[in-house]
């Protein structure tokens, strides 16, 4: 491999390393007030849509060869390493967190909580996502999705596994310790992503969201997912997060297949016109009120009907 093959390997290695957030790799961290968790396990399968480029060992031995070649013949990147060692080195993609399977022991209740429904079996319809997902059954304000729900999900039988604070890990960790299992649904609405935010890079992230879609398709072969991307978050349009969701919701748009997976991103139906987020429709700038809830319940009634094969119900 030339050198000239071998130079945006090593620029992208650095990259990694120059923009990967602080303590990504420490457990625990993807949700809000989350505890110790379960030892992860090992990376699960990632679609090829949204997997993050990897260079082989081989491709990495010769990037270090050919970096070790440039500083022995540049007389300021050799003075630069004897002063600072380490300072210009070839470094592989770190390891994703996203995609091990972990769990909060702080979401264990919940998780076996959802154990119980599974066991049940009667579930036409998995809802599956963190506190977002959640809330759906919430009835105090302003994070009050019940009356929405009851208004124009009723008519299913529906298993809500959101867990409040979760991240891909963990519905990961969920799916594989038999959330997976015992119940058929014919539609699952997905969305997850927004806690990795304090760990992952928006690329880990889709990885993430990627393994989930994966998993949810091997656990329910005969499911239709309805994939909907990260809902916005922070009040302002200018919010820093605004970008890292859109680069998320950019990769894993690829997931969509027109079969199996169909992506819908209905996040600027939050949004004012000047795109800031209305503090009736998400009070924090990032859990949907009632008024959020009708927005997301109207923007996804028609596909998830679609995908259920019912009739689209009267909403008064």
């Amino acid at each position: 491999m030339t050198l000239r093959k071998l130079l945006p390997v090593v620029l992208s290695a650095l990259l990694i390393l120059a923009t990967a957030p602080p303590d990504a790799l420490s457990q625990g961290r993807g949700g809000r007030g989350a505890a110790a968790a379960t030892p992860p396990g090992p990376p699960a399968p990632v679609p090829a849509a949204v997997a993050i480029p990897r260079p082989s060992d081989a491709e990495l031995e010769a990037a270090r060869a050919a970096l070790s070649r440039f500083a022995s013949t540049d007389a300021a990147a050799r003075s630069l390493l004897q002063k600072y060692p380490g300072l210009i080195e070839v470094t592989p993609p770190r390891p994703n967190t996203a995609i091990r399977p972990s769990l909060s022991q702080g979401f264990m209740a919940k998780h076996q909580a959802n154990l119980e429904v599974a066991k049940q079996g009667d579930a036409n319809v998995l809802f599956m996502g963190d506190s977002i997902t959640d809330f759906w059954r919430g009835s105090n304000p302003p994070y009050d999705g019940k009356a929405v729900f009851d208004k124009y999900f009723s008519q299913w039988t529906v298993a809500n596994f959101g867990i409040a604070g979760d991240t891909t890990q963990g519905v990961l960790y969920r799916l594989q310790d038999g959330e997976g299992k015992g119940f058929t649904p014919k539609a699952i609405m997905l969305m997850i992503g927004t806690n990795n935010r304090l760990g992952n890079t928006a690329a880990e992230i889709a990885e993430g969201v990627g393994a989930v879609v994966l998993a949810l398709q091997q656990d329910f072969p005969n499911a239709r997912i309805l994939l909907l991307g990260v809902f916005p978050t922070g009040a302002a349009a200018n919010d820093p997060a605004r970008a890292t969701i859109a680069e998320i919701n950019k990769i894993i748009a690829k997931l969509n297949d027109g079969t199996r997976v169909r992506y819908l991103d209905i996040g600027k139906g939050f949004l004012d016109a000047d795109g800031n987020i209305p503090a009736d429709v998400m009070s924090d700038g990032l859990h949907p009120t009632a008024k959020g809830y009708e927005i997301w319940a109207k923007a996804v009634i028609q596909p998830l009907s679609t995908l259920m094969g019912t009739p689209v119900p009267a909403v008064k």
